[in-house]
């Protein structure tokens, strides 16, 4: 009989044999006009799948992850920038600048009015930082530093245009003279200084020097102490 050869063949070589599996279905020509080996899983030119598996798993969509934003962690949060938007910066720097005008005004030598000016400063800076709870870097402290000189300079020119309308009235009354020259010996002023004063509120020059003169130093000596108060509350 036919079948009865297989009787004695080994159990082995009835068993599917490794590397002879079904290879599917595979055309002969691929879809841009090449001829295909039998056995070929990719165009040698276009390399276009010819498997049906392969090709199921090139059109079936690749799901994406949009990235997730990084988190913020828990109880951190930025600090504010110091500037003219930030109130509780600018309501610091008026206290502080008020402070400055009124110890500025006292008649002390001029390196010790330079001084209340430093410290206001470094005074603005340590009051942002206890109210606030946030640290400030040494460009910040400067800049709270400058905003605070700057109201000191602007109460300065706010009272120094009132009082020089009052003067230029009093320029022209010899007897109103006298008694301001009474008022400025009686704050302890001397008799050059008054001199001096009167000659600068009768030159429009020199004001306007004096003005550019007392922005730069009431803003600049400020800003230097807000940054050193910075600078020394990073350290503690």
């Amino acid at each position: 009989m036919i079948l009865q050869p297989l009787l004695f063949l080994p159990a082995g070589d009835l068993l599917p044999q490794p590397g002879l599996e079904d290879t599917g279905a595979v055309p002969e020509f691929c879809t841009c006009g090449v001829e295909l080996p039998h056995d070929a899983r990719f165009c040698h030119k276009c390399g276009k799948p010819q498997r049906e598996e392969l090709i199921a798993a090139e059109e079936q969509p690749v799901a994406t992850v949009p990235p997730q934003p990084a988190e913020k962690p828990v109880g951190f949060d930025l600090p504010p920038e110091i500037g003219f938007r930030n109130s509780l910066a600018l309501r610091v720097a008026l206290l502080a600048g008020s402070l400055a005008f009124l110890a500025s005004s006292m008649p002390f030598h001029p390196l010790i009015r330079m001084a209340f000016l430093l410290g206001a400063g470094a005074f603005a800076v340590y009051m942002y930082h206890r109210r606030s709870g946030y640290p400030v870097e040494i460009r910040g402290g400067a800049r709270m530093g400058w905003i605070t000189g700057l109201f000191c300079f602007v109460i300065f020119t706010v009272l120094f245009t009132i009082s020089f309308a009052a003067l230029a009235v009093v320029v022209h009354d010899g007897g109103m003279i006298s008694y301001m020259k009474e008022q400025l010996t009686a704050m302890g002023m001397s008799e050059v200084n008054i001199q001096q004063a009167v000659e600068i509120f009768q030159n429009p020059i020199q004001i306007v020097g004096m003005l550019v003169w007392l922005f730069l130093t009431s803003t600049f000596v400020p800003a230097l102490g807000g940054a050193l108060g910075a600078k020394l509350l990073g350290k503690s």
